[in-house]
């Protein structure tokens, strides 16, 4: 199937590593034209040099941090003028601390919402007027589960996902009509670093060994296994690719049936 990406110009934010990165290489497996940001420089050089030798496509980077309104404009814009505009834009950078809210920090609170949500809205905000000025385009923020079933030993996660999932209906319905569709992905458990410091703050909170905990978290999910940042990279592709012309303020939730009240026996 021919998703229409070849040459669309794709700014992923949190590229480096886990599902930004699992989504880069899909992208410019499509044909697409793909700028990674992160906050590291060196694991971006690292992720851009693996997939040009993976895919034989350039890709741009761009160092920012995304709790940064300058840093994230400088990173966009920078972006859409190597490219000479933009198409789409997939917000993945941040992850939200575990933890319940007698060991939660206001540090742990501020990390969440600072770079969960607020990131987000600062690259939509930045993205917007690049993608009107191409007639239209595609906005996918790769949220969570926590956003819809929420947990309260996941409660930063869990205000921050609902945050992100209301802007994503919010601004699908003011840009939808100006051809920019916007549609979130809720991943539940993926294998990446993070899933690992999820498990070790719920092992603590529930007094528990890592294993054990480990354990616990699969029960919950029906296919008996935790997703892999490449199933959750192929709905992303799907989502941001013309042929989901007619999906805008979806929320996909990807979690397999993820059971939550399992983990909590």
């Amino acid at each position: 199937m021919d998703l229409g990406l070849q040459n669309k110009v794709v700014f992923i934010s949190g590229g480096s590593k886990g599902i930004g990165l699992a989504c880069a290489r899909e992208f410019a497996r499509e044909g697409a034209q793909v700028a990674i940001c992160a906050r590291n420089a060196d694991g971006l050089r690292s992720a851009a040099d693996a997939m040009r030798a993976e895919t034989g496509r350039t890709v741009y980077t761009a160092t920012g941090d995304m709790q940064k309104w300058d840093d994230v404009r400088r990173c966009v814009d920078t972006t859409a003028g190597h490219f000479g505009g933009l198409d789409v834009l997939v917000n993945c950078a941040g992850a939200s601390p575990g933890g319940v809210i007698e060991n939660l920090t206001e540090e742990e609170w501020a990390l969440s919402l600072q770079l969960k949500f607020m990131g987000y809205v600062r690259c939509s905000k930045a993205a917007i007027p690049h993608l009107l000025k191409r007639g239209g385009g595609r906005i996918v923020n790769v949220v969570g589960n926590d956003g819809i079933k929420p947990a309260y030993w996941e409660l930063t996660a869990s205000a921050a996902n609902a945050a992100d999932l209301a802007m994503t209906s919010a601004l699908a319905e003011q840009y939808g009509p100006k051809g920019i569709l916007v549609n979130a992905v809720n991943p539940g458990p993926v294998a990446t670093e993070r899933w690992d410091g999820l498990v070790r703050a719920y092992a603590r909170d529930k007094g528990m060994s890592f294993d054990d905990a480990s354990k616990q978290a699969i029960k919950s999910m029906p296919l008996g296994r935790i997703c892999t940042p490449e199933e959750v990279a192929w709905v992303v592709v799907f989502v941001a690719s013309q042929r989901a012309s007619f999906m805008n303020g979806a929320w996909i939730t990807l979690d397999s049936g993820q059971r939550k009240a399992i983990m909590d026996v």
